[in-house]
């Protein structure tokens, strides 16, 4: 990568690198080190990925923590593995243009490897991991803060650490050594911007609950609450 194709990644990212090995590294994927020219970093970036996803799951932990200290720790859990995904990565990834800047063999690039989800979210893992390895867990702190952590919880909040009913009916049933509930979309009505979807979970027992939502999502999950009702279990 050109001098000014460090800079300009650099002024993205906000971060300034001491060394720009490591940002070279971490955009270096494993299809072009057999096609590496001497431009090119030694390593490809699964090392970095590998760090890279241990300080991410350090990081974003310790600002559901900080943010929601009310929250059980199922309750954080599953919004760490909201959070830290593949998906959001990927998001991260794009909003940050990197799949403009990795190092791809030819055969990865004739395959569009440049907006390939797992490699973009790889990517993402490996420049957290350069950074930090720059300059710091401050600084890889404020990298994800800014880039990741601060915009899905400011938009987020009131949807994360909201109660997984249909994880809820999955242990109960299993606790009781019955079979896995199923879900069947029942009705679908409205105009396409504004649809309600009606969906029956069924149990064994002859136990079949109904739910309504705006999404699939959403009357899963509120046919997951009727069955925990039916099933003696009240709650949220």
């Amino acid at each position: 990568m050109p001098v000014s194709g460090i800079a300009e990644l650099e002024l993205v990212l906000g971060h300034p690198f001491r060394d720009p090995r490591w940002l070279l590294q971490a955009l270096m994927h494993s299809s072009r080190i057999p096609e590496r020219t001497a431009d090119d970093p030694p390593e490809d970036n699964e090392k970095l990925e590998f760090l890279g996803d241990a300080v991410l799951e350090l990081l974003v932990s310790e600002e559901l923590v900080r943010t929601f200290p009310d929250w059980s720790e199922g309750q954080l859990s599953k919004s760490r593995a909201r959070l830290v995904n593949a998906a959001s990565l990927c998001d991260a990834a794009q909003r940050l243009g990197l799949g403009n800047h990795l190092r791809l063999g030819r055969g990865e690039e004739k395959t569009g490897g440049r907006s390939k989800p797992a490699l973009l979210a790889d990517a993402y893992e490996a420049v957290v991991a350069a950074i930090y390895l720059d300059a710091g867990l401050d600084a890889a702190r404020e990298f994800v803060q800014r880039s990741l952590v601060g915009s899905a919880i400011a938009a987020e909040a009131g949807r994360l650490g909201r109660p997984d009913h249909k994880s809820a009916l999955q242990e109960l049933l299993q606790s009781r050594g019955m079979a896995p509930g199923s879900y069947h979309l029942v009705e679908e009505t409205g105009p396409d911007h504004e649809k309600t979807f009606r969906v029956e979970v069924r149990v064994t027992d002859g136990i079949r609950a109904v739910g309504t939502g705006k999404t699939k999502k959403e009357a899963e999950q509120s046919a997951a609450v009727a069955a925990l009702q039916q099933l003696g279990i009240t709650g949220d």
